[in-house]
């Protein structure tokens, strides 16, 4: 039987740019990740045919998706098609965030 609650710690964890971390949950078609900036952390522009969309939980993220820039700050939320260029760095504070993505990205498992 699979579980329903798991604790941070038993997800698969990645540094996927230097000072940017991720903590994945997967199900059936749906990710999840727990994303921790370190303070100025940058996460270089990119690509992938997966849809994302995020909330911004604690700090400050300046991002450029599709080529236009904004500041996203707690309580906000992004979406990002897939194919679509996009990056972004953290404040001075640092950043924590949820992404959603479809379909599951094997290379964050």
């Amino acid at each position: 039987m699979p579980a329903y609650i798991i604790d941070r710690q038993e997800c698969s964890h990645h540094e996927i740019f230097p000072g940017v971390t991720i903590d994945t949950l997967a199900g059936e078609g749906l990710m999840l990740s727990y994303v921790t900036f370190e303070p100025h952390a940058v996460v270089e522009d990119h690509n992938h045919p997966h849809e994302q969309m995020g909330l911004l939980l604690e700090g400050e993220l300046t991002f450029t998706i599709g080529g236009e820039t904004q500041v996203v700050r707690p309580g906000q939320m992004w979406r990002i098609p897939g194919n679509v260029m996009h990056g972004c760095q953290a404040g001075d504070q640092g950043a924590k965030a949820l992404d959603v993505f479809h379909p599951i990205r094997k290379d964050y498992l």
